[in-house]
């Protein structure tokens, strides 16, 4: 995690960027990780919208396996 920190604060734009995109990757894997956990304890979408601050039918678009 420092050197990510590290990273996104270089002055270097091709550093800060691949750092960028490296801590999107991670926040969507976590947040996918939770989604499902949610999901799994009988969470509404509509509750895990309202917690990641997006309606339910962009986090159920997002995550819903049958509607892929």
């Amino acid at each position: 995690m420092e050197e990510l920190s590290e990273s996104l604060s270089s002055d270097d734009p091709a550093i800060g960027l691949r750092a960028s995109l490296a801590l999107h990757r991670l926040a969507e894997r976590v947040e996918a990780k939770h989604v499902a956990a949610a999901r799994a304890k009988g969470w509404s979408w509509q509750q895990i919208g309202d917690a990641l601050g997006v309606t339910r039918q962009s986090v159920h678009t997002k995550y819903n396996k049958e509607s892929s």
